[in-house]
This record gives structure tokens, sequence and C-alpha cells, in this order.
């Protein structure tokens, strides 16, 4: 026979183990509602880290290709290469005349990122043909058989600057298609080549492109167009997601950047057996040095994106300083055990 006094207990453990379930499912329930995508501005809420946006390609009819996710925190798993790179740049800064370094780095098999410097502005220099070279493919999507346009140098083309890297270029009175031209913009840098191909590119086309992926507009009249390491470095990872582009164009534009000659930065910190798509530019003045570098490293079952601006008085020291953080990724990243 129960007892009343039993009865009682056991009323008791019953009404508290209802509040205690009440209180976990609401607060689950809270944690999941703040998770779901607001579907006003495609922001997610992560229940248990932080914000991350998804930023998706407008002006189709039916359906909007996600180009890229913009997660809001860095993460804790690469704050011991964000520190380690950040003594690297404060001991060129203290020796070898370096004045400012932006750093992005992007970890794809955990999709992870950190960034240092990141508001740092920059002239992109030749960088700046990687937004071209997109253009240029688009413009080929919706005009099978633009690459196979034929184009003569007719008239040489010289720039009003120094250039510290000098490569292979197009020679006067031969005549190239846009596909070849894009070869030496990529692989040699070829400014002349580069100039052909934006004469026959639509405005309209590049500044679209800036427009859709949520960077300002560039104004072609203007002497400078700037660029802070996260914004550029959309460019590289769209091309690697495939969302702007077509797969097929995506992947042209990828092998195509794997040819490029410019030895003395990311690729001097990584094994030679490392295949990386990758694009360097120098800009600044007689005064102040600047040298960047972007690529995707695919490091097998650990790719990566890793995009460095610099600026200092010394090309070569710029150059080695590059050279240094990407040694220091490359350990981090090939240490670290393959996710699931």
């Amino acid at each position: 026979m129960i007892s009343f006094t039993n009865k009682k207990f056991s009323l008791l453990q019953t009404i508290i183990f209802s509040i205690i379930i009440f209180i976990v499912t609401f607060s689950f329930t809270h944690k999941w509602e703040s998770a779901q995508i607001n579907e006003k501005n495609d922001t997610v809420a992560d229940a248990f880290s932080c914000n991350y946006k998804i930023k998706r390609l407008d002006g189709l009819k039916y359906v909007r290709p996600i180009l890229f996710v913009e997660d809001k925190c860095e993460s804790e798993n690469l704050m011991g290469v964000k520190q380690t790179i950040s003594q690297i740049i404060d001991r060129y800064k203290t020796n070898d005349g370096v004045t400012n370094t932006s750093v992005y780095l992007r970890e794809y098999s955990r999709n992870e990122w950190m960034a240092i410097n990141e508001n740092e502005t920059y002239e992109p220099g030749s960088l700046f043909k990687v937004p071209v070279l997109i253009a240029i493919l688009k413009m080929n999507e919706k005009n099978a058989g633009f690459l196979n346009k034929k184009i003569k140098y007719e008239k040489l083309i010289t720039l009003n600057k120094n250039v510290a890297y000098v490569s292979k270029t197009i020679q006067l009175g031969q005549t190239y298609t846009i596909k070849e031209l894009l070869t030496y913009m990529i692989k040699y840098s070829d400014n002349a080549a580069t100039i052909l191909i934006e004469n026959n590119m639509s405005t309209q086309v590049l500044q679209k492109l800036f427009s859709d992926v949520g960077i300002e507009v560039p104004n072609v009249y203007a002497a400078k167009y700037l660029f802070n390491i996260r914004d550029y470095s959309i460019f590289m990872r769209i091309i690697y997601n495939v969302g702007y582009l077509t797969a097929e164009s995506s992947e042209f534009a990828a092998e195509l950047l794997t040819q490029c000659d410019f030895k003395d930065g990311i690729v001097k910190g990584i094994p030679d057996n490392v295949i990386l798509s990758h694009k360097f530019g120098e800009a600044g003045n007689q005064i102040e040095k600047q040298i960047h570098e972007t690529a995707l490293v695919f490091l097998e079952g650990k790719p990566y994106l890793l995009t460095i601006m610099t600026k200092g008085s010394d090309n070569t020291k710029l150059c080695k300083l590059i050279a240094e953080i990407s040694s220091a990724v490359y350990i981090n990243v090939n240490n670290q055990e393959r996710s699931i």
C-alpha cells in the first residue's frame, strides 16, 4: 500500500520533471528559431555560434544561385596561424621597411577563415586582371565564340608606369584571339594584352560583376580603385565555388590561373608538387611599393584560399614576406586533421 506521503513526493517529482522538460524545450526552440534564415536578406543566425550571410546571384527568373556564404566569425582553429603571421609581419615592419600587410585565409575543408588588417585598402595593380577575366568569360557565355574573336595588335601600347616584373608580351603587328590574349594577361601579366582585351570588353558586364557580388562598382574613369583584402578575395571565391560562371568557365579560369609564371611569392612557400591557381599584382610609386598575390592552393584534402597584400619600400622584401607567410599557412593547414 502506497502512503499519502509517497504519493505527494511522487507528484512533486512529476511537477519538477515537467518544469525541466519545459525549460529545455523552450531553450532549444528559441535557439532553433534564432537559427532560421531571414528570407528578406538571407542572413542566418547559427544557434550556437555567430551570424553569416548567404550571397545569392539575382537577375534570374526562377533560381538564385549561391555565390558564397559570408560567415562573420573568424575560426578559433586559425588563431594560432594568425598569431604566427602577425609576428612575421611585425618583424618585417621592424627590420625590412614594410609599412602595411593584410592577409585573408579561407580553409575550405572546414570552411573556416581568418583575416589580418582587413580594413586597409590597396591599389590592386594586376590583381584587377582576375575580375577582367571573369567578365570576359561571362561575355563568352552570353555570346558563344567570343573567345575566338581575332584582334590585331596594330598600335604600340605604352604605359606611364614603371613595372618591376616583366615577362612575355604580345608582338606588334600580330593577330591574336581573345583566348590567346587572356593567356598573355594571366600567365605573363602582359599589360598590352590586357588593354586589347579591355578595349573589347563591355564595361557594363564588368560593373555588373562588382554589383552582383556586393562590391562597390568601379568608376572606369577614376585614376585609382582600391580594395581591401576580404572584398578582393571574393573573386577567387566565386571561381572556386562555381556560381557566377558556369562550371566550364570556372574550370577554365582556375586552370589558366595555374599557369601564372610569378614564382617569387606564395609559390616559394609551398612544395613544388602542390598545384595552385594564382595571380600577383604590383602597384604604388617610387616611395611606397605594393606587391600582392592571391592563390587557390589545392593541397590534397585541404584546399585553401590565401590573399596577401603588402606595402613597403622594397619589392624584394615584400616578396620575401609573402613567401614566408605562405610557408606558415601551408605548414599550419597541412598539419591540421582532415575534416570528415
